[in-house]
């Protein structure tokens, strides 16, 4: 698994930024020099790329492109780590990940999550725009040039919210590689294959999964900050409020004008994040 990293590699105030389901650590570039930038002591960012993801190794088998195998890869991450303190943000599935090391107490993390901040997502997931993220996910495309690309991306991801071209082009950049069997064209950098267990979730599964989320959410301890875009099909306001009132009692900040998920890129979100993290 390999991860990018950012500020003093020495610091034991270590911050994990965790991706959503086909994305890429470097999603986190812009919170993370925020984070080094305004921080008034030394700190750590760290922001894996999940296994079949970004410069990350592809599994053997696609039947381990699950949660528990991804939580059980960042447990091994954070003992490599071995912060003092430790915070979390994850986006979608890397707040899923989250949930997990933070409502289970008999986890042998090296540092209890101290603050947590889960990027639209909860226990409950809507099951339409599950529907949704299958239709295209595994569909890793074969583009001519970068812009290609990112146009493509944003046919996809267009509920990110308003972008400016640099700004979508940056997101966009580090998604793609060199088609090795094509010279000159370009293809999604994860592997196609993460789509085959996401084909075996069902409306009844992800149903009986809610019970052991809301377990695991009721669980946390952690000062825990909710983003929510407005218009998110994924995480309902119905679940993001009861997300306020249960468990850590989280607060709630959305934006408007986005869907699933903000990408923690423009300015408000990004301020939001920081002074959460670093107060």
């Amino acid at each position: 698994m390999a991860y990018w990293q950012w500020g003093d590699e020495q610091s034991s105030h270590v911050v994990v930024c965790v991706h959503g389901l086909t994305r890429q650590g470097r999603d986190f570039d812009t919170l993370a020099q925020a984070l080094c930038r305004q921080a008034t002591g030394p700190i750590r960012v760290i922001c894996p790329d999940v296994a079949g993801r970004g410069q990350s190794d592809w599994l053997k088998d696609p039947q381990q492109y699950q949660i528990p195998a991804y939580a059980a890869d960042m447990l091994v991450l954070l003992t490599h780590l071995r912060p003092t303190t430790l915070d979390w943000v994850g986006t979608s599935m890397g707040g899923v990940i989250g949930m997990i090391l933070c409502g289970q107490a008999d986890l042998p993390l090296p540092a209890p999550i101290r603050r947590l901040v889960l990027n639209d997502v909860g226990p409950v997931m809507q099951w339409q725009a599950l529907q949704r993220i299958g239709e295209y996910l595994g569909q890793t495309g074969k583009f001519a040039s970068l812009q290609e690309a990112a146009d493509a991306l944003w046919a996809t991801s267009s509920s990110f919210g308003p972008h400016t071209p640099a700004q979508w082009l940056a997101l966009s950049e580090p998604m793609v590689k060199p088609m090795p069997q094509c010279p000159g064209y370009l293809t999604l950098r994860y592997d196609p294959a993460i789509a085959l267990p996401f084909r075996g979730v069902t409306a009844q599964s992800v149903a009986q999964g809610e019970a052991m989320l809301w377990q695991l959410y009721d669980n946390i301890r952690a000062a825990t900050l909710l983003l929510r875009g407005a218009q998110s099909d994924l995480l309902s306001i119905a679940t993001a409020q009861a997300m306020t009132q249960r468990g850590p009692g989280a607060r709630l900040l959305q934006f408007d004008g986005v869907g699933h998920a903000p990408t923690l890129v423009v300015d408000d979100q990004v301020q939001a994040v920081t002074s959460f993290l670093l107060s």
